[in-house]
């Protein structure tokens, strides 16, 4: 089983990004597939989350600058990410869960920082 983001980078305030998550070696249909992230010296944090039908979930701090969307013919999880701000800087992780199966996955995560 594989996760890898891509997307990450230095943005200045106010800009984009776009994160990706391919996913290999699970059925990815079956997978909610969550967005974390990390801060410096904070604990890792829900960013969005998005069933295998598509329902989603959202950290306040972020309502109405991501979306999380997917593709499953591709196995791929987004995370579209506008009006950047300083304090989104965080380490970015890709997840996929089935509770059914038990099964828990971690990408190895993608950089964003947001600096002037």
């Amino acid at each position: 089983v594989q996760l890898v983001e891509s997307g990450g980078g230095l943005v200045q305030p106010g800009g984009s990004l776009r994160l990706s998550c391919v996913a290999s070696g699970i059925a990815f249909s079956l997978y909610t597939m969550k967005w974390y992230r990390q801060a410096p010296a904070k604990e890792r944090e829900l960013v969005a989350a998005m069933t295998g039908g598509g329902q989603t979930d959202y950290a306040e701090s972020i309502v109405g600058r991501f979306t999380i969307s997917r593709d499953n013919a591709k196995n791929t999880v987004y995370l579209q990410m506008n009006d950047l701000k300083p304090d989104d800087t965080a380490v970015y992780y890709c997840n996929g869960e089935n509770l059914l199966q038990m099964s828990n996955f971690w990408g190895q995560g993608t950089q964003v920082t947001v600096s002037s």
